[in-house]
């Protein structure tokens, strides 16, 4: 690790209390309780977290239009009224129909036209895993999402839940601004662009292209033990 990457020892007992000792732990024992490899690495998971946020944020955008457009298509052929979010056929669970009844009620309140688009934005990443996982494997992906991913042969269900369900994890510890030095970077970036891949070709070296996080891994500040790091 290179000094100028390195923050004085006065910077670092300083950061420790501005941050909290609680926040830098994990990165103390990680580094073996040297605190200014602990600020570095911090530091690090910062940038990394930043990188890993632009990419998760292309990723869902254009994974969530993919399966709203399958299950668009999907109701339009049922012939059924309103939105498929309205859940006209009754397919999905409780929790379900109430993140879209959540959805619409934040829409009402903050008093914007409700669009397909909008509700589509409204809804979260970890609303869309959900409708990818078994219960609706003869629903939803026989009938509507496994033809968002025309790359996908097999076309198996779990070979896009798992890597997604991965994702919206790492997504959340992103968001609440939680260590993830220790997940598996290296694959979970592979993963996503896998996934993206299925669903398009060209999206997926789109994302590829503008992700910084192959050169992040490589500026990593500390070593780890192999088996974290992969």
């Amino acid at each position: 690790m290179s000094n100028d990457l390195t923050p004085s020892h006065a910077l670092a007992v300083q950061l420790r209390r501005r941050l909290s000792a609680e926040r830098l732990d994990p990165y103390e024992r990680a580094c073996n309780h040297d605190l200014e490899q602990a600020v570095a690495l911090y530091e690090w998971n910062s940038s990394i977290s930043a990188a890993f946020h632009e990419v998760l944020g292309l990723f869902e955008i254009v994974l969530r239009n993919a399966l709203h457009d399958q299950l668009t298509r999907w109701h339009q052929r049922q012939r059924r009224p309103g939105q498929w979010y309205d859940d006209p056929a009754g397919v999905l669970e409780a929790h379900r129909r109430q993140d879209v009844a959540d959805a619409y009620a934040r829409l009402r309140r903050d008093g914007k036209v409700i669009t397909p688009g909008r509700m589509i934005a409204e809804l979260t990443f970890g609303f869309w895993r959900y409708l990818l996982t078994r219960r609706y494997e003869t629903t939803l992906w026989t009938h509507a999402f496994r033809r968002a991913f025309p790359n996908l042969r097999p076309a198996q269900r779990t070979r896009i839940h798992n890597p997604v369900d991965s994702l919206v994890r790492l997504r959340n510890r992103v968001a609440h601004h939680e260590p993830i030095h220790n997940r598996p970077l290296a694959t979970l970036h592979h993963d996503l662009l896998h996934v993206a891949g299925h669903l398009d070709g060209d999206v997926e070296e789109w994302i590829r292209s503008r992700s910084r996080v192959p050169a992040l891994l490589l500026s990593r500040p500390t070593q780890l033990p192999a088996a974290t790091r992969s």
